[in-house]
């Protein structure tokens, strides 16, 4: 597998921008095989709501946000011109490589999964970077709706700084939420996997990570 594209749920509140992003997967992922895990968004915001009012287990709310991704997914499936959808990594086996991106509805596999604590640290960002483990995938990139990560929150502190490099090690000792997840990391190690983490207002960052061009963003480095 060339790379996983995780979308975060969060630019679904744009939907032109959400809509050139996808047009813009659709295009360069002629030639490449590459898979797109969703994020939850405002489905899993949903959950977050509903869990704070009940107090739910974590097993339950957990599962549930994981829903929410597969509905975020079908969401991008309708957007993205050409694309397939599979449920399970040995469909994307088969779908990959036809010329079609893969848009992944993953709660089949996470709750299989062992390994992924059913955690709100466990968001969509560590679950992509399973899924690119599993996938043996070159590159896993992580869309979201800010440059990579910061020092600190972008949206709200104005001195926050791009890290435009870092390794997995040193994000793990960070032991901060960040525009990425507490688990991220982990996975990252766990699976030698190279990460980028690019803002998804602008689609053409996307296509000049998978060329292997420098941009705007952040390298992880597995180490």
């Amino acid at each position: 597998m060339d790379a996983v594209i995780k979308v975060g749920g969060s630019l679904a509140v744009d939907p032109p921008v959400l809509r050139a992003l996808c047009v813009e997967f659709s295009r360069v992922a002629v030639g490449c095989r590459v898979v797109v895990v969703p994020g939850g968004g405002e489905f899993a915001d949903v959950v977050r709501d509903v869990d704070a009012r009940f107090g739910l287990g974590s097993w339950v709310s957990h599962r549930m946000a994981v829903l929410g991704m597969d509905q975020f997914g079908l969401l991008l499936s309708d957007l993205i011109p050409g694309c397939r959808v599979a449920c399970s990594l040995g469909v994307v086996g088969g779908l990959a490589g036809s010329g079609r991106l893969v848009v992944l509805l993953p709660s089949k596999l996470v709750f299989r999964a062992r390994s992924l604590v059913a955690s709100w640290d466990v968001t969509s960002d560590s679950i992509a970077a399973y899924v690119a483990g599993r996938l043996g995938a070159g590159k896993l990139v992580l869309v979201t709706d800010v440059d990579g990560v910061f020092t600190g929150d972008p949206k709200v502190d104005a001195g926050a700084e791009l890290v435009e490099e870092l390794s997995a090690s040193g994000l793990l000792e960070w032991g901060v939420r960040t525009s990425v997840d507490l688990v991220l990391p982990r996975v990252l190690l766990k699976f030698g996997l190279e990460c980028f983490v690019v803002n998804g207002y602008f689609p053409e960052r996307v296509a000049q990570v998978l060329a292997g061009k420098k941009t705007v963003g952040t390298h992880i480095i597995p180490k």
